[in-house]
């Protein structure tokens, strides 16, 4: 983000000396502050931009736009390309979240989130949370794709919540792991927590939290296959972890032991992994709510490839 523009005008006494340290008189900022405005292109005469060691001429104007940090907690209004919404309810949004978009700002993220897509939607959303997790009520990672819920009302947001929390959501995914699970059909129990060595990846660890996941073959293409996945437990990267550490990791996912050659000849760039469908009580009427959600483009190509024999 930026500030600005703001103008300074050079005066007489500050003839022939460096722009930084002119800018940095007029300005109150530091002369290393100067510089770097300088090295970004911030600071420019009559439209062009000056570097830190041109000399400045009196009488002329000083046009800085000057950068700023956002905060990183900040709600962005920000459309993405490519999010549907797949159910819109007086209560609650279910969105078709793609890859590459968070559910919410967070530190160290950049990226486009679900809460700044709807809010340069136009949407209105629960106010409930946080500020910046406004109406979330449950995540999907930033490198897997499919349906996400999202309260409208602050009494849906407190409902489904408690629904999550007692695992009354029906989460079903689906997942192309490398290789042959053996069985075909069955559930890990294994607790998850954060890796010893690296604190952005998770691990089957003794003293981790508890965690289910429940398998099911859907189809066998050889060097990999494609189960129906339904999670008991929602932990982070819970289906990637479990699959990796029974040898079998999601294609693609390179951060927990894939095979990058398979991954590129798939075409892949992340984890194969996608949210298919989500099921709840509706938090006003009490039906049960299920909301399917198709494959995109990059995953379905994968798919496609090891059907065809080519891969």
């Amino acid at each position: 983000m930026t500030i600005g523009p703001r103008s300074y005008g050079v005066p007489d006494s500050a003839a022939g000396q460096r722009i930084d340290a002119v800018l940095a008189a007029l300005t109150g900022e530091s002369r290393s502050t100067a510089a770097a405005w300088c090295a970004a292109g911030a600071v420019r005469i009559e439209g062009v931009a000056v570097q830190k060691s041109a000399k400045a001429v009196a009488g002329t104007t000083l046009t800085v736009v000057v950068p700023i940090e956002r905060n990183p907690l900040e709600v962005v209004p920000e459309a993405v390309e490519g999010m549907e919404i797949l159910l819109d309810d007086d209560d609650f949004l279910v969105i078709d979240k793609p890859v590459g978009v968070a559910a919410h700002p967070s530190p160290g993220w950049v990226g486009p989130t679900v809460v700044g897509a709807l809010a340069a939607a136009g949407y209105r959303i629960s106010t409930s949370g946080a500020p910046e997790r406004a109406g979330i009520v449950h995540r999907l990672d930033v490198g897997t794709s499919g349906a996400m819920a999202v309260a409208k009302s602050e009494h849906a947001y407190t409902l489904l919540k408690r629904a999550f929390k007692e695992r009354t959501v029906g989460k079903q995914y689906h997942a192309l792991v490398q290789g042959l699970p053996d069985p075909l059909e069955g559930t890990i129990d294994a607790p998850i927590g954060r890796h010893p060595a690296h604190d952005w990846k998770f691990a089957v660890m003794e003293d981790g939290r508890p965690s289910i996941t429940h398998y099911a073959m859907v189809e066998a293409f050889g060097r990999a296959s494609l189960l129906k996945v339904r999670l008991e437990t929602g932990r982070t990267h819970q289906i990637r972890v479990h699959f990796s550490a029974i040898r079998h990791p999601c294609a693609g996912d390179l951060t927990y032991g894939a095979d990058p050659r398979l991954a590129a000849e798939l075409g892949l760039t992340r984890q194969w992994l996608h949210a298919s469908q989500l099921s709840f009580d509706h938090p006003r009427g009490g039906e049960r709510v299920v909301i399917d959600s198709k494959f995109p483009m990059d995953l379905q190509y994968a798919l496609d490839a090891l059907a065809s024999g080519t891969i």
